[in-house]
């Protein structure tokens, strides 16, 4: 396991996915194992860049996943995707395992980072302080799962009912929502900033922090998290800086931790832009009723199919619109679904983990489906 997170400090290859048959901007893997059963990963993209990026690391000790829904554009995306598990390994290295704590320091590191990459880069890419990255993060070992997360993107467990229900799965939301949208957390940013009056602003029809961003927690942002930037004049050229007394968002993540039971199923990790189109309950029961191989790709489907349906379209029309253009009809969704397998019978479950080693990345970008080059642009900034 050390070692393999010992190579995230390296460039890391991509799983052999593929592209979904007639829709150049989706890719998928349907079915590959890990120590606890199997995983299903998949991507639509719909912005010019893609913003989303996602991984799954198996060993045959621990699962850890990845989903990281950019905003701005993909440069904060695909730096969680290099450094945020590397962190993890360290920092659980030296404490001797994973802890609430050790997904707090790398958390942290990982903004720090970033931090720095925007102060070295601000000179030639003024914009990158406006760019910023939702983080979900999932992980397994021992038994116990850790759910992490800035942001909007979501992770939901299926567990079976009990009673006299027992051929029904129940949908558990794990993470938290950290989207001013929510009653809850509009309140929260609020009560933060009791002399601001505008610090949460209601504008076409969505509620944004100072109009601006819809999340309250996320990696980047800087300008909205740093007062010193907004009267940075090279900032100031690029576009309308924020006035700040104090920082609007963080980067501290909401944390669970939970011991796995013998009813529960499966995990589903995903963007936002599947929670726009389906509910907990309705993702849920489609894992449940579905075989397993491709059933990411089938969440997908069944979000775009929604889209669809509300524009009173045909789902073949929609994978005929260009990235870009496709932004305007949804957002890139990607959906990671863990199996849970490990309670299940020891034989599965030995042959599963002999076979659970690797690391699963999507492409950096679908409609090239070539992350090489785009890594090698964002490194160029760091170095």
């Amino acid at each position: 396991m050390m070692m393999m997170l010992r190579s995230l400090s390296r460039p890391l290859e991509r799983c052999l996915g593929v592209r979904a048959g007639g829709d150049a901007l989706m890719w998928h893997a349907d079915l590959k194992p890990h120590a606890s059963g199997d995983f299903s990963i998949a991507v639509v993209q719909a912005n010019n860049c893609l913003e989303d990026q996602s991984q799954v690391l198996a060993s045959p000790f621990a699962t850890y996943v990845g989903v990281y829904d950019g905003h701005g554009g993909p440069e904060a995306s695909r730096f969680v995707n290099k450094h945020l598990f590397p962190f993890l390994h360290k920092f659980a290295t030296e404490q001797g395992g994973l802890s609430a704590d050790v997904i707090k320091k790398a958390f942290n590191a990982t903004e720090e980072e970033f931090l720095r990459l925007v102060k070295r880069s601000l000179p030639v890419r003024p914009q990158i302080a406006s760019v910023g990255s939702c983080c979900l993060v999932g992980a397994i070992s021992n038994d116990v799962l850790y759910v992490a997360n800035l942001g909007d993107s979501r992770a939901v467990l299926g567990r079976k009912a009990s009673g006299d229900k027992e051929n029904t799965v129940v949908a558990e939301r794990l993470s938290t929502d950290h989207n001013v949208g929510v009653e809850e957390v509009r309140k929260e940013v609020e009560e933060l900033h009791p002399d601001d009056s505008h610090i949460v602003v209601y504008t076409h029809g969505v509620w944004r922090i100072k109009g601006i961003i819809q999340v309250s927690r996320s990696i980047g942002d800087v300008y909205l998290k740093k007062p010193e930037f907004y009267r940075d004049p090279i900032f100031q050229q690029f576009g309308n800086p924020v006035p700040l007394k104090r920082p609007v968002i963080t980067a501290e993540p909401s944390i669970l931790i939970r011991k796995l039971k013998p009813q529960d199923q499966f995990l589903i990790f995903a963007s936002d832009g599947l929670w726009e189109q389906l509910s907990d309950e309705a993702a849920v029961n489609i894992v449940f009723k579905n075989p397993r191989a491709g059933i990411a790709k089938r969440l997908v489907r069944a979000a775009l199919q929604e889209v669809a349906k509300k524009r009173e379209m045909r789902y073949s029309d929609i994978k005929k619109i260009e990235k870009g253009i496709r932004r305007h009809f949804h957002d890139d969704i990607t959906v990671i679904v863990i199996y849970l397998d490990k309670h299940r019978g020891s034989s599965r479950n030995k042959r599963t983990k002999q076979n659970a080693m690797g690391c699963t990345m999507a492409p950096v970008d679908i409609y090239s489906f070539n992350a090489d080059g785009g890594d090698e642009d964002l490194l160029q900034t760091i170095t």
